[in-house]
């Protein structure tokens, strides 16, 4: 069954998808210029771009700690099955 908006809710919906549109777009924006940093950066200190993507995303996240004790049962994991080289 359809639902049938009032003229108030029907601003405010117009309001919201406007100005979700305009937010998408600038994070896309932004995300691309960031992105064209990284290559540029990653490509000057010869580090793959994933490598830099993933410190910001870390960093951002304040997850050091976690993504190290990950690592350590990973490699702990991979060292049990002999597969480290």
């Amino acid at each position: 069954m359809s639902r049938t908006f009032n003229a108030e809710a029907k601003v405010k919906l117009t309001q919201l998808i406007n100005e979700g549109i305009s937010v998408l777009q600038e994070v896309e924006t932004l995300n691309e210029g960031l992105s064209d940093t990284v290559k540029a950066i990653a490509e000057e200190l010869e580090v793959k771009p994933s490598v830099l993507k993933k410190a910001i995303k870390i960093a951002h996240k304040q997850r050091l700690n976690e993504t190290n004790e990950e690592n350590e049962e990973l490699n702990t994991i991979l060292e049990t099955v002999g597969k480290t080289s």
